[in-house]
């Protein structure tokens, strides 16, 4: 565990922070002609393998409570990206599927984080990225 005496820009936490502001602002710099918000591009890049989720399912791989997800939703359906219809397993679960235009729409952004991630992590010893993606996975099963 690290130390309160270690300075904030040691902090991987910190540093986290900071690379998540940058990437999303290229990001959004790159995918601005799809007029979505950081939100709407997670939710769709996170269901551009064309698998549908619930709600639950998505909401635990964006991130976010799934009352939050409903606005995001909410937007994305009215904006064609995706359907909402009952689940074959439980009815009561909502299942979240891409339309056509919403896999379109996701595929690109998918490309953009690809391209992104190949540009910032090129060069990188293959096993300094499994240890990026080791710390990355253990952070976000913090328990709360």
């Amino acid at each position: 565990m690290q130390s309160e005496s270690v300075p904030s820009e040691w902090s991987a936490l910190l540093a986290l922070q900071r690379a998540t502001h940058a990437t999303l602002h290229v990001l959004a710099t790159e995918l601005v002609d799809l007029d979505l918000t950081p939100s709407e591009i997670n939710a769709l890049a996170n269901l551009s393998d064309g698998r549908g989720r619930t709600v639950s399912e998505l909401g635990a791989a964006v991130g976010t409570r799934p009352t939050t997800l409903t606005n995001i939703l909410d937007r994305l359906e009215r904006r064609g990206h995706i359907t909402r219809g009952a689940s074959p397993g439980d009815r009561r679960a909502v299942l979240i599927e891409l339309t056509p235009s919403g896999q379109l729409t996701a595929t690109t952004i998918r490309q953009a984080i690809a391209g992104l991630e190949h540009r910032a992590l090129d060069g990188l010893p293959k096993d300094v990225i499994a240890g990026l993606r080791a710390a990355l996975q253990a952070l976000t099963e913090v328990p709360s």
